[in-house]
C-alpha cells in the first residue's frame, strides 16, 4: 500500500483537455453553492449535460432503460448484450457520485461510465438516483438505496430477463459514501461492495487534506458546505454518515461478529485525491474489525474522479481492476455451499 506521507511533485499528470474540463466542473460546483445552505439547480441545468435513455444497444451492445421504483426513485439499467440475449450477469447497483448535491443517472458523465462498467465486467448495472441534498439530507439517500437495492434482489420490477449470478453495490465519491451504508443495512444479500474514492469526512483534518487541499476538488470550503448540506442539522463531520472509519472502529469493539460478516470489499484510492487518507482508514477499520476480504487498489497518479474520463490509462487500468474483482467474487458466490449463499431476495 503506498504511503500518503510524502507530497506527490508538481501538479498531476493531466492532459490539458481533462484539466480544462475538471476546471470548468469545479467552477461550476462553486458558482452553485449559495451562501444561505441551498443550490442554484438552475445554474447547473444550465451546463451539466444529460441524456436520455437508449433502449437500443449502443456500440458496445449496452442499452439502458428507466425503472419506476417508488413515486420518488428510479433506476436507469443498463443491460450489456449478453444478459440482454438471456446469459446469467452479476448485478451493481451503482451510486453515483457528485458531492451529495449535484448529478444524477441521467448526467452524461455517469451515464457512460455505467455504460463502461457493464459492457467491461460484463454485469447489468442499477445506476440509482437517489434524492440530493440539501433538499433532503441523511439518511435519505441511504433509505432511497437501500429501496434501489430490495428492488434489485427482489428481480428488478422483471426488467431482464433472467436473474442475476450474484448483487454487487458500488459507488464514486459521495455515491461511494452512499455504497457503503447500503451494504452494511443489507449486507447478507451483498456479494461485493466496490468503492471508488468514497467520501468520507471528519472534524479533524488528516494529512492529505492538509497537503491536497489545492488538488481537483480539495477545497476545504467546498467540502464543508457539501458536508453541511447533507448532514442532520447540528451534526459534526465526526458523524456516522461521514466519519465511517471511526464508526467501525467504535462498533468493531463492541459489536465485532457484524463487521466480520461485511461483504468483501474493494477500494480504490487516487495519489492526488485530498480524501485518500480516509480511504485507507476505511479499509484498515474493516480489516481490524474482522471483515472477510478487504483490497485497496492504488493509483498513485489519479486524481479525484478520474474514472469519468475514459481516455486516461488509470480509468482503464480501473475497469479492470473492478472486473475481475466482480467476476472472481461472482464466482465464489456460485461455488459456494447453498447455506453460505447471499439469498437474491427482499434482504434482511
Amino acid at each position: 500500500m503506498a504511503s500518503s506521507d510524502s507530497p506527490p511533485p508538481g501538479k498531476p499528470p493531466l492532459p490539458w483537455r481533462v484539466r480544462l474540463l475538471v476546471g470548468a466542473a469545479s467552477f461550476l460546483h462553486s458558482a452553485s453553492l449559495r451562501a444561505d445552505g441551498t443550490v442554484n439547480r438552475s445554474l447547473l441545468s444550465l451546463f451539466e449535460r444529460t441524456v436520455p435513455p437508449s433502449p437500443a444497444p449502443d456500440a458496445a451492445g449496452v442499452s439502458s432503460t428507466d425503472h419506476a421504483v417508488s413515486s420518488h426513485l428510479r433506476v436507469r439499467l443498463f443491460v450489456p448484450a449478453p444478459a440482454a440475449s438471456g446469459s446469467q450477469l452479476p448485478m451493481v447497483v451503482y451510486f453515483h457520485g457528485g458531492g451529495f448535491v449535484f448529478h444524477s443517472v441521467a448526467t452524461a458523465q455517469f451515464d457512460a461510465l455505467c455504460r463502461r462498467l457493464a459492457a467491461s465486467i460484463p454485469a447489468v448495472v442499477a445506476s440509482v438516483d437517489y434524492r440530493l441534498a440539501p433538499e433532503h439530507r441523511a439518511p435519505s439517500a441511504y433509505d432511497d438505496g437501500e429501496a434501489a437495492l430490495r428492488w434489485a434482489l427482489a428481480g428488478a420490477g422483471g426488467a431482464l430477463p433472467s436473474p442475476p449470478t450474484a448483487v454487487f453495490v458500488a459507488g464514486d465519491s459521495a455515491g461511494g459514501n452512499v455504497a457503503h451504508h447500503v451494504a452494511a443495512r443489507l449486507q447478507r444479500d451483498v456479494a461485493g461492495l466496490v468503492l471508488l474514492q468514497p467520501f468520507f469526512g471528519g472534524e479533524a483534518r488528516t494529512a492529505s487534506e492538509q497537503r491536497l487541499f489545492h488538488a481537483p476538488f480539495g477545497s476545504p470550503e467546498r467540502l464543508a458546505w457539501l458536508w453541511r448540506a447533507f448532514l442532520p442539522p447540528g451534526a459534526t463531520r465526526d458523524h456516522e454518515s461521514a466519519n465511517v472509519p471511526d464508526a467501525i472502529q467504535r462498533d468493531g469493539a463492541t459489536a465485532a461478529g457484524r463487521w466480520r460478516a461485511f461483504p468483501p470489499t474493494l477500494v480504490c484510492v487516487g495519489g492526488w485525491d485530498v480524501h485518500q487518507d480516509r480511504q485507507r482508514a476505511y479499509a484498515n477499520a474493516l480489516r481490524a474489525a474482522g471483515a472477510e476480504e478487504v483490497r485497496v487498489a492504488e493509483f498513485p497518479d489519479a486524481i479525484h474522479a478520474f474514472y469519468l474520463f475514459e481516455g486516461l490509462a488509470d480509468s482503464q487500468r480501473l475497469l479492470a481492476d473492478v472486473a475481475e474483482f466482480v467476476n472472481r467474487r461472482a464466482a465464489e458466490h456460485l461455488d459456494a455451499p447453498v447455506n453460505d449463499q447471499c439469498p437474491l431476495s427482499t434482504g434482511s
